[in-house]
């Protein structure tokens, strides 16, 4: 791989990705104007300029053929895609890299690599994309030597049953070499979270991401029918069935692991014909509280959109809004059934909640030569949703905070639970860096609540940043806990989200994870530290 083409070591993306110093510069120049103070510049740390610990340990000379220990592999896989992770990147940190990076190309090679590690007491962390966000796939810091195991090579979707509509796929392959796999069957997985791009099914698994839709089949659990994974106790294979009320369910135990039981290697996954029929609209709210209840009953009258999305008057002026009302975004699809109906029914019931939208700015669509959401309000929005990287890119090193936290409620205790939130947040924002900005969003919606999803900006103190951030975010993920939602919806729990997991599981759940550890992973060598302690 060329340099450019490869993946960037601290930014979202490609090498090509990056943005210039010249682009820095500007862009720093116009946040300087805004708010009456000049920020530092830094360029990144070149990877030539970094220095990693020399390795604890190498391959094995049968390791070896598919085994990297050169800077940019050890260097590339020592974080994933945090807020804290990036700046330190960025910054050259590199404290704990792994030891060296296993590519293995087949199940057995697989097999040799959990062998290695078992037998000379390595920590191992699975890797799909890299793009975890809560210190998921970074290396213990620990004295153990550590091998990651990269599952890129098992890229490929390996049959396709179309009469059931499901596929066996590899675990390692990209959001978009799937879509790519799948289309000239005229079948797409359609499950699409904003790390589609640099995520992997295997991930999506390990971590119950969500996805694409915002009703009915929001996570990765909806899609899988069977899973295979090797334990560092043998491999571990469910049935594949539609359904089964045989027990807990095996895949259940697997969907969601986040890495702690062993290495997704490939799935069966339901599929599906690519959509035909679309249908969308956007509508004003004057009051967030408003457009919550129009997204409840829409969800509750089990329509079922495939985009039920709420912004709150800041999030929707990235949709082109004013600022001054909140933004309901709603889209329906299907590849037999037009949506007419769909998208009407649920335009009336959120006009009866106030809702403002005229007649002609609701589109329908009954051919896939031609596209609804991508115009008015939902395209804006849809436009800065897939260009997140670019901005994250822009703003990382400049002295500026900005992340993200989500979670779920029931609706009954929501409009409380986002006053407290909003709260002890804003407090927080305001007592560490003098004020700030908060946003909050709903990914999905379920008919007995919604997940909101909140973001967070302040100008840091240059060089301080993480210390800043990590007040930030334990405030916020104890307003979550303390009012009573979850961790975390679907970013998962990884290293970062520990405190609130270990508030929010029943601790008899936990013994009985940690025993499933200790029969899958006698010598707790796969990612130490993610949701339990062994």
């Amino acid at each position: 791989m060329t340099e450019g083409s490869r993946r960037s070591i601290w930014a979202w993306g490609l090498e090509s990705d990056e943005p210039s110093q010249e682009e820095r510069v500007g862009f720093a120049k116009s946040l300087s104007e805004e708010w009456g103070r000049d920020l530092p510049v830094p360029e990144a740390v070149p990877l030539s300029a970094v220095e990693l610990r020399p390795p604890r340990i190498e391959p094995s000379e049968a390791l070896a053929p598919f085994c990297a220990a050169d800077a940019y592999e050890r260097a590339f896989h020592t974080y994933g895609a945090s807020f804290p992770e990036r700046l330190r990147a960025f910054r050259g940190e590199f404290s704990h890299p792994p030891d060296f990076v296993a590519h293995p190309r087949s199940e057995d090679e697989l097999e040799q690599v959990m062998a290695f590690c078992a037998d000379r007491s390595c920590r191992a962390v699975p890797w799909g994309g890299g793009s975890s966000v809560v210190y998921g796939v970074c290396v213990p810091e620990d004295d153990a030597p550590c091998v990651t195991i990269d599952l890129d090579c098992f890229d490929q979707v390996l049959e396709l049953d179309e009469t059931s509509r499901a596929a066996r796929i590899q675990a390692g392959v990209f959001g978009p070499a799937l879509e790519d796999q799948l289309r000239p069957s005229g079948h797409t997985l359609r499950h699409f979270p904003q790390s589609f791009e640099w995520s992997t099914l295997g991930g999506w698994i390990a971590t119950r991401s969500g996805g694409h839709y915002a009703t009915n089949h929001t996570h990765i659990d909806d899609f899988v029918e069977s899973v295979r994974m090797l334990t560092p106790s043998g491999w571990w294979e469910s049935r594949r069935l539609p359904g089964s009320g045989a027990g807990p369910s095996p895949d259940r135990l697997a969907i969601g692991s986040e890495g702690i039981l062993g290495v997704i290697t490939e799935a069966w996954m339901r599929i599906q014909r690519r959509p035909r029929f679309r249908a969308t609209a956007s509508l004003r709210f004057d009051q967030w509280e408003a457009g919550a209840e129009a997204a409840r009953h829409i969800a509750q009258a089990k329509l079922w959109p495939a985009n039920l999305r709420l912004l709150d008057p800041r999030e929707a002026k990235n949709a082109g809004l004013d600022g001054s009302q909140a933004l309901l975004i709603l889209g329906f699809e299907s590849a037999e059934l037009p949506q007419q109906h769909n998208i009407t029914e649920a335009v009336a019931i959120a006009r009866e909640c106030g809702g403002q939208i005229g007649d002609e700015e609701i589109r329908v669509s009954d051919s896939s030569e031609k596209t609804t959401g991508r115009e008015g309000a939902a395209g804006a929005w849809r436009n800065a949703f897939i260009g997140v990287g670019k901005g994250l890119n822009l703003i990382t090193g400049l002295g500026l905070i900005a992340d993200t936290f989500e979670t779920s409620i029931t609706w009954d205790r929501w409009p409380e639970f986002d006053r407290e939130v909003r709260a002890t947040v804003e407090k927080a924002l305001a007592e560490v860096a003098g004020g700030g900005a908060l946003s909050c969003r709903f990914t999905h919606v379920y008919p007995d609540g919604p997940a909101p999803y909140y973001t967070f900006s302040t100008r840091g103190r240059p060089g301080a940043e993480l210390e800043q951030w990590m007040e930030i975010k334990a405030a916020a993920t104890d307003a979550v806990i303390r009012a009573g939602g979850t961790s975390t919806h679907h970013h998962s729990v990884g290293r970062m989200h520990r405190d609130g997991y270990d508030r929010q599981r029943p601790e008899l759940f936990a013994r009985a994870l940690r025993a499933a550890k200790r029969e899958l992973d006698p010598t707790a060598m796969l990612n130490p530290g993610v949701l339990i302690d062994p």
